[in-house]
């Protein structure tokens, strides 16, 4: 049964997602009543629910979520790495409703402007903890961030690292270097992973095929493994090009060449063993 690695859902009304532009088609509501029938149609049956913007309060809603939906079967959370109660805060978080759904946590280094912001002391002792807690480390990065990223995880072997969205390359202008050693890098090490997801929202939506994706998964494949590869949808945001159907067709496509074994690492193992689902 498939495992779906990495999806969203947001409400407005509760609050903003700034995120994202005014006139996008995804400024709406997404809920998991939205996603539920579109996933058990295309056979998934578990998936981890990803935080979407750094509130406190996201993360104890997401617990409640899924402590009352079959279909969630983990959470990646946020919470200040920084704060320097943060071995209590996160012992808090799992005391909550849900709290044993707790799988990860994710900040959005993507927007940092310091590069090596990963490499600052009390984010290190922050990715100390949340290895401690027992907890997985979702990197949701641009690919010059990759070089930080190795840095970090092999200063804590103690932690695993998931790298969301391959580090978001750059697909639309069709170029590899410097990502894809950059990648290889990181993959040497082995406490990382990765995630085939979000890859749709990097390609030019005027021209690009699924085969413009190939190179980049290939890469992936390669440097990982398919046993440190599993597939997330990016629902919502790969609504803006696809459908949640068609983005997991594109991913099977995409993975065509793997064996029986590989392929179920890729859509189910690999996420249930990472996330402890």
């Amino acid at each position: 049964m498939t495992v779906d690695a990495h999806h969203h859902v947001w409400d407005l009304s509760i609050r903003d997602q700034d995120w994202i532009p005014e006139l996008s088609p995804i400024r709406r509501d997404f809920t998991l009543a939205d996603l539920e029938p579109e996933a058990r149609a295309a056979g998934v049956g578990r998936t981890v629910l990803v935080q979407t913007i750094t509130v406190p309060e996201e993360t104890p809603e997401f617990l409640a979520l899924a402590a009352s939906h079959d279909l969630i079967a983990g959470v990646v959370g946020w919470t200040d790495l920084a704060r320097p109660d943060i071995t209590d805060e996160l012992a808090r978080l799992r005391e909550l409703p849900g709290g044993q759904y707790l799988k990860g946590i994710r900040h959005q280094v993507q927007g940092e402007p310091d590069p090596d912001w990963l490499l600052r002391p009390d984010v290190r002792r922050g990715l100390a903890a949340v290895a401690e807690a027992g907890l997985v480390y979702d990197l949701i990065v641009l690919p010059h961030q990759l070089p930080a990223c190795t840095k970090t995880a092999a200063s804590l072997p103690e932690l695993t690292f998931v790298l969301d969205h391959l580090a978001k390359p750059p697909i639309a202008s069709r170029g590899l270097a410097p990502w894809s050693g950059d990648l290889r890098t990181l993959a040497a090490l082995p406490n990382t992973t990765a995630k085939l997801s979000g890859l749709l929202t990097e390609a030019d939506p005027t021209t690009s095929t699924t085969a413009d994706l190939r190179p980049y998964t290939e890469t992936a494949l390669e440097a990982f493994g398919p046993a440190r590869v599993m597939f997330g949808s990016d629902w919502p945001v790969c609504t803006e090009r696809a459908t949640y159907g068609e983005v997991l067709d594109m991913a099977g496509e995409l993975t065509a060449g793997l064996s029986a074994a590989e392929h179920t690492e890729v859509f189910e193992g690999t996420a249930a063993r990472v996330y402890g689902l």
